[in-house]
């Protein structure tokens, strides 16, 4: 993405836990801002399971309307509606509008972050438009249901080389997840198509896993991974796996990229059991804005908050489910004099 001189952002709070997350995060991008002399708009907006009563969607036109006129967007977690004709979640229609077509989820032991080793550094590259989240899903009769799984050659390549540029800038190891031997049409033409891509790419290592294999394995040997390619639903899973076993889904932050437009967001949900009690884990979403500026091309931007976090951790500035005491906003104030400082 090349620098421009001004960055238009959209913000959305989401629901349950996501607008204290939002709040603990904005005056940390400020502070990026303020130090590295990035220019930045900031302008909230409405989405989430709660504009549903009152707009009678979770994706309002006037949001619509503001993420068109921005360059990318940081979301807050929503509560997805559940059950037959529910709606789809705001997340899907944005990477739908934008054909976001690559989630980007890295999983990197921290230290202070009790986690399974200390040497994971990998990245699970799912594609985001079709699969067996395509929204095939219809039923049959009263007594059974369908959910088709959708795979193109072009969908297939477009990940496969985004995998692959990844893992340039890395180790230069791609790893292709898929369920050939039991779905035996759409899975081969994923990973063969993938593999083709490959093909370009000297002095790679390329390898492929079958998805309940890759399961056992990321808790094996997650050492072994680098960039992990698969389709959605398998990437949506395996992400989940490999944020837990770094040390928690708290700290996992993702990025959904395409051409022209991306959404940054944290991996875990809007856990609106502790709404309003100042809890839960920031740092998944602060990750998350550090995709942002690394995505702007500010890749020093993304080290200071990284460096920050860690910090953090080390200090014992963590929530509950990193074995600390403290309430999010604690975290986020720590983590903002950390940049503040510059140490």
């Amino acid at each position: 993405m090349a620098i421009r001189k001004k960055w238009n952002i959209s913000v959305l709070p989401g629901d349950g836990v996501g607008p204290e997350i939002i709040e603990v995060a904005i005056p940390i991008i400020e502070e990026v801002n303020r130090r590295f002399g990035i220019e930045m708009n900031i302008r909230m907006g409405k989405a989430g399971f709660d504009c549903i009563r009152k707009f009678g969607t979770n994706l309002p036109e006037e949001t619509i309307d503001l993420l068109k006129k921005s360059d990318c967007v940081i979301k807050g977690p929503m509560t997805t509606p559940e059950g037959a004709g529910s709606e789809t979640s705001a997340a899907v229609k944005i990477r739908r509008m934008f054909d976001l077509y690559a989630n980007v989820r890295p999983a990197k032991s921290m230290p202070g972050v009790r986690g399974l080793r200390d040497d994971i550094d990998l990245v699970i590259v799912r594609e985001n438009t079709e699969g067996l989240y395509s929204g095939i899903d219809f039923k049959i009769g009263d007594d059974a249901a369908a959910s088709v799984m959708i795979i193109t050659r072009k969908a297939s390549e477009r990940i496969g080389r985004f995998a692959f540029e990844l893992a340039k800038k890395r180790k230069k190891h791609v790893t292709i997840v898929h369920k050939g031997n039991i779905l035996k049409t759409s899975n081969a033409l994923l990973k063969d198509t993938i593999e083709k891509v490959g093909r370009k790419y000297r002095g790679f290592k390329i390898d492929d896993a079958h998805v309940d294999a890759m399961a056992q394995w990321l808790i094996k040997n997650p050492q072994n991974y680098d960039v992990i390619v698969t389709e959605n639903l398998f990437g949506d899973i395996l992400s989940d796996e490999s944020a837990m076993v770094v040390g928690g889904i708290g700290t996992g932050p993702s990025a959904n990229i395409g051409e022209r437009y991306a959404m940054f967001e944290p991996i875990h949900g809007s856990a609106p059991k502790y709404k309003g009690q100042d809890k839960v884990n920031p740092i998944g979403t602060i990750m998350a804005a550090g995709m942002m500026y690394n995505w702007m091309g500010f890749e020093n931007a993304e080290k200071c908050i990284e460096k920050a976090v860690i910090k953090s951790i080390k200090a014992g500035v963590k929530t509950y489910d990193l074995g600390g005491s403290k309430k999010c906003s604690d975290v986020g104030r720590y983590i903002k004099k950390e940049i503040e400082g510059g140490r």
